[in-house]
């Protein structure tokens, strides 16, 4: 039986009128309907396909790109609430359905969730859950210590950023550690801290110390050579003005352009930075 909730790579079998079967190696077959036939194809083609229940509660193929796959994280659109429970918009022709019981609040039609969604054993449907604390545990965390890691912001608090690492694992970014602009919902990578005696895990947005440096410098480098060797920042420009030239921190900043400085690649001066002359070219 085929996995629903996962992508699944299959073999187009026959045409009928409803669209394609696809069967597998073991002979599982799904209908891909009509409208997701892929052109100029042929059969015996091999095409990838995510597998979910249709409607009427069959299972079916699409080369939709659902928002969220089973076991997975996505921050989602709820488009409707009804006496059952709510609806939200993953991406399918069918909305993901999320049980009254699996709401941490009442969802509101409009407003945007952190969903997980999992296989309901009971049902065989793929259902969502806001209460996704529930599925993430640090007891048994693999990751250590400067492992660059998937993100998701999950939500904030006082303390900073809380995140979700690898689908799997709880985290933080400290706010006095945030120098960009991030939001609910964003995917980045980030970068382990530390992990605590009691499993709490501290995640960083840029490389711990020296290693944040060179990519920026070299970023910062680079641009210049975009631009004739010279751009108009400098170290006692706004944090605005820095952030909409490079999309990153003015103290991040500093510390690119003080290596570059340091490596005489570059001159400051209140006009901007500019690359010396036998770095132009």
């Amino acid at each position: 039986m085929l996995e629903l909730g996962e992508y699944h790579k299959m073999i187009i079998d026959r045409d009928v009128s409803p669209g394609l079967y696809l069967r597998d190696a073991e002979e599982n077959e799904v209908l891909l309907p009509g409208k997701y036939a892929p052109e100029g194809f042929q059969l015996e083609d091999e095409i990838e396909v995510f597998v979910y229940l249709d409607n009427e509660e069959r299972p079916v193929a699409t080369t939709l790109k659902p928002y969220i796959l089973k076991n997975g994280f996505a921050y989602l659109e709820c488009t409707s609430v009804t006496k059952i429970g709510a609806f939200v918009d993953w991406g399918l022709d069918k909305e993901l359905f999320v049980p009254f019981s699996n709401q941490v609040t009442p969802m509101k039609e409009g407003s945007w969730y952190l969903v997980y969604m999992y296989l309901d054993e009971r049902t065989n449907r793929l259902v969502g859950s806001s209460k996704f604390n529930k599925f993430l545990d640090n007891s048994d965390a693999t990751v250590e210590k400067h492992d660059k890691v998937e993100i998701l912001v999950s939500h904030f608090s006082e303390h900073g950023a809380h995140v979700i690492i690898n689908e799997q694992y709880q985290g933080l970014v400290h706010k006095d550690t945030i120098f960009e602009d991030i939001r609910i919902g964003d995917r980045l990578p980030g970068y382990i801290k530390r992990v605590r005696e009691d499993k709490k895990i501290d995640v960083l947005l840029q490389p711990e110390g020296y290693k944040s440096i060179e990519p920026n410098a070299q970023f910062i480098y680079e641009e210049l050579k975009e631009n004739d060797g010279f751009l108009p920042v400098h170290d006692k420009s706004s944090p605005e003005d820095i952030h909409a030239y490079f999309g990153i921190s003015k103290k991040l900043f500093k510390k690119a352009i003080g290596a570059l400085y340091k490596d005489r690649m570059i001159t400051i001066s209140n006009d901007g930075i500019k690359l010396k002359d036998q770095d132009k070219n």
